[in-house]
């Protein structure tokens, strides 16, 4: 990108955090009303001068930008501003993979660093900036040892959610010493502290029927502490748990130009007999830089496959989108 175009991402993204931290303080929801930036950086109502307004809120709906439709920055605010329009009473939790052409997200030694482009972090960051909480696996934590914070972008960083059923991990990893922000966790009920709490982690025990994290019990947990927005950042094993417990409102699924061949697989559920017993969700498609974004809506309203091919009336039956 030139300076200018960072610039302008800049500001718009500005908007999204400002449109996001304003859900959070809490406003009025339910009348439309037109929002406009202060010099702090934050939304403010435009009762006198419409014109300065950049977001709408409509009730119901949430955030809408005021750019014209053509303006090159349309996709970012349609990729983040559903994120920004939730809130306590509207909650969401979204689910995010990077995976290859033929469904990994690594090889089989676990080298996922990374298996998507620049662009496809830099996504995580702002989701992480958006979200209260961001959620990985034990094995996540042990095969990258990520920081999960948002040092690429500007936002805050979120509350991080550990789980590791029988507390396998030790205390090494930068999520457990690092200070950036608060670890918390989340192991069985029943198994044994393999260390101490301390001043940066909290741990919290929830049930494990059947073996394995309660995780409807995690969700419930995280929304008392004020997590509207929990970001499921991975691995597959994780991502998938939460994907057939049917707690994602949404799943984020970025396809990298790239054949591993064998390895450590993306999503994976029970098996349906017939095809049309399987999940096809709504969805819209992201560009970002050599990966293509899929975001499925899974908690739509009616048959997924109509509102998708409403969509396309009037337009060709093969699109290119790069």
């Amino acid at each position: 990108m030139t300076n200018g175009m960072v610039t302008q991402v800049e500001t718009v993204w500005g908007w999204v955090l400002a449109a996001a931290q304003a859900n959070r303080a809490g406003f009025d929801r339910t009348q439309p009303k037109a929002y406009a930036i202060d010099d702090s950086g934050r939304l403010v109502a435009s009762t006198e001068n419409v014109s300065r307004a950049v977001l709408d809120w409509i009730p119901g709906k949430g955030w809408v930008s005021r750019l014209p439709p053509e303006d090159v920055l349309i996709p970012l605010l349609d990729l983040y501003l559903p994120i920004a329009s939730s809130h306590a009473d509207a909650p969401v939790t979204i689910g995010h993979l990077g995976q290859s052409l033929d469904g990994f997200i690594a090889p089989a030694t676990g080298d996922s660093y990374y298996v998507t482009g620049d662009e496809n972090v830099r996504h995580l960051h702002r989701m992480r900036a958006l979200c209260d909480a961001v959620i990985v696996g034990a094995g996540t934590i042990a095969a990258d040892d990520p920081q999960l914070t948002t040092r690429r972008v500007t936002g805050p960083n979120p509350l991080r959610v550990v789980l590791d059923r029988t507390r396998r991990l030790d205390d090494q990893y930068g999520v457990f010493n690092d200070g950036q922000s608060p670890t918390l966790l989340v192991c069985g009920d029943s198994s044994k502290p393999a260390w101490p709490a301390s001043e940066q982690v909290e741990i919290l025990r929830i049930p494990t029927p059947d073996g394995e994290l309660d995780l409807a019990a995690l969700v419930a947990a995280l929304r008392a502490r004020g997590c509207a927005r929990i970001f499921v950042e991975g691995g597959g094993v994780t991502v998938s748990g939460f994907l057939q417990a049917r707690l994602l409102d949404r799943l984020q699924l970025a396809v990298a130009p790239l054949l591993i061949g064998d390895g450590r697989p993306a999503i994976r559920l029970p098996g349906a007999e017939m095809l049309g017993d399987c999940l096809r969700p709504a969805h819209r498609i992201f560009r970002m830089g050599d990966d293509i974004l899929f975001d499925c809506l899974l908690m739509a309203d009616g048959p997924a496959a109509d509102k998708t091919n409403s969509e396309r009336e009037g337009r060709p039956d093969i699109e290119r989108i790069c």
